[in-house]
């Protein structure tokens, strides 16, 4: 078909489920199929997944037959170390502790500086139980930056929390991350906020002004072990991962390389090549080598499928990945993105969510796609004899690819994926930033059909859904409401 004839066919309502379905696997003329899951979705009454919703009587979140949730953290309630569980919960993970046997969850809080769900206390009454030495910025010696962890020690088998705790402090809009394999959460910070900065000196954010003057650069991320017992991570910036406005990690354990979001409308994906990786455990304190994706022989590639004057990307479509050196990584001038570019690389659209799984690395462009409602793309890395060839001399001659996995282009299928994880059993868990909208998780099989498995009424986006690695758990943040939900149910385990 010619681009034109393309475009008009693809934003059809018989084409948007393709992605779900597996354009791999199905022909154009499939058309009389995938309306059929369009409309299944649409109603929620999905024939793949878990079956359809049921009202929740208490009108919080509708779950196929068979699963029930219940609230287990609560934003303002006390922690065991005396703090108060912060507001704002996005990006999650989930560990296992093999000498207790207990879940460890760790959180971020997207709390910007001046706002009144921080850790700290309505007014700051609770700074006196921190040590300063353990706090990343403290403001300029009045306020402390607001965001950063807490972590929830669950026992799975009776389904209830032991404890919870701050775990990183003095960080600002810690909206996503990920899990390492060495048991740690990376926590990103999504600002480029400098040292200096006072919301005052800015009419637009003067709401956030409070007592807060930055004593440090922020966009950047952090390491935070996963712990049984309480305790605040030493807060080292990984500055050597770039300074940007990050969203989330994702690191594939067979070459411990962390891949990279970028939440911009015309973002980069990154890799970083640890400096030191030893048994499968890398210390990224110690620095490594950035890296901005590029496709092979497509300098410059735009991926968004927003300019109908370049070619459209199908479902499906597969490209050869090379990756480009950058240096200046700490980007005083928030300009890391457009040298990349300048150098070749790839352009995307709002970079959110990302989760490895199943030896690829899956991350969602949450306004990319045609109708600028999302996509989903599918990193595979290349493996070659012995060691894995990605990061090595000989990944040139066999390079990654990068697949289009899904791009809806209907609201009623998904609507701007953000967090998304990836289960035990490999079905994708995909939380939508749908605005005013119902708030949902939608699933996606593992060969490719979709489903809705939750809607939320509280006015309120889910995020940060992550599994307990015993599979018995999902964990999800209805983020405005406070609320840090545990969902189980019959999985496919």
């Amino acid at each position: 078909m010619s681009s034109c004839s393309r475009r008009q066919f693809l934003r059809s309502g018989t084409s948007v489920a393709a992605g779900f379905l597996g354009l791999q696997a199905l022909s154009r003329s499939s058309g009389e199929r995938i309306a059929g899951a369009s409309e299944r979705i649409a109603a929620s009454d999905s024939q793949a997944g878990y079956g359809a919703v049921q009202a929740d009587p208490a009108g919080v979140l509708d779950l196929p037959k068979g699963f029930s949730y219940r609230v287990i953290s609560r934003a303002g309630s006390e922690m065991a170390d005396g703090f108060v569980v912060p507001g704002l919960a996005d990006g999650m993970a989930a560990f296992s502790d093999d000498a207790s046997g207990l879940t460890i969850v760790v959180r971020n809080h997207e709390i910007s500086p001046g706002t009144i769900l921080s850790a700290f206390g309505r007014n700051n009454e609770r700074l006196k139980k921190l040590d300063r030495d353990l706090v990343y910025d403290f403001g300029n010696g009045q306020t402390p930056g607001p965001g950063g962890t807490s972590t929830i020690v669950f026992d799975t088998r009776q389904q209830k929390v032991v404890r919870e705790y701050l775990s990183l402090a003095g960080t600002i809009r810690n909206c996503a991350g990920g899990p390492t394999p060495w048991g740690s959460w990376i926590s990103c910070e999504e600002t480029v906020i400098r040292k200096g900065f006072h919301p005052q000196k800015n009419a637009l954010l003067r709401a956030f002004g409070g007592g807060f003057t930055a004593e440090h650069d922020h966009g950047f991320n952090f390491e935070v072990p996963a712990s049984v017992e309480p305790r605040l991570a030493e807060p080292v910036p990984l500055k050597a991962m770039g300074r940007f406005n990050h969203e989330a990690i994702a690191v594939d354990p067979a070459s411990s390389i962390v891949y990279q979001t970028e939440d911009r409308g015309d973002g980069a994906i990154y890799r970083f090549i640890p400096k030191t990786r030893v048994e499968g455990k890398a210390k990224l304190s110690d620095g490594g080598q950035l890296q901005a994706l590029a496709i092979k022989g497509q300098p410059g590639r735009d991926m968004r499928n927003w300019d109908e004057k370049l070619p459209l990307i199908d479902v499906g479509q597969q490209f050869a990945v090379e990756w480009i050196d950058l240096d200046d990584v700490e980007a005083p001038k928030d300009d890391l993105r457009y040298r990349a570019f300048e150098s070749g690389a790839a352009r995307f659209a709002r970079g959110e969510g990302m989760w490895y799984g199943d030896g690829s690395i899956y991350f969602a462009c949450t306004s990319g796609g045609r109708e600028e409602i999302g996509q989903i793309w599918k990193y595979t890395p290349r493996s070659g004899a012995g060691n894995s060839a990605e990061g090595e001399p000989a990944e040139p001659a066999s390079p990654g690819t990068l697949e289009l996995f899904i791009e809806p282009n209907d609201s009623r299928l998904i609507e701007n994926a953000d967090n998304l994880t990836v289960a035990p059993w490999n079905e994708l868990f995909v939380c939508e930033d749908r605005g005013s909208k119902t708030a949902r998780i939608i699933g996606v099989t593992p060969d490719g059909q979709p489903f809705v498995f939750a809607a939320c009424h509280l006015s309120s986006e889910l995020a940060g859904a992550t599994f307990s690695p015993d599979g018995s758990t999902l964990f999800v943040n209805a983020q405005k409401s406070g609320l840090t939900f545990a969902v189980t149910g019959p999985w496919h385990v």
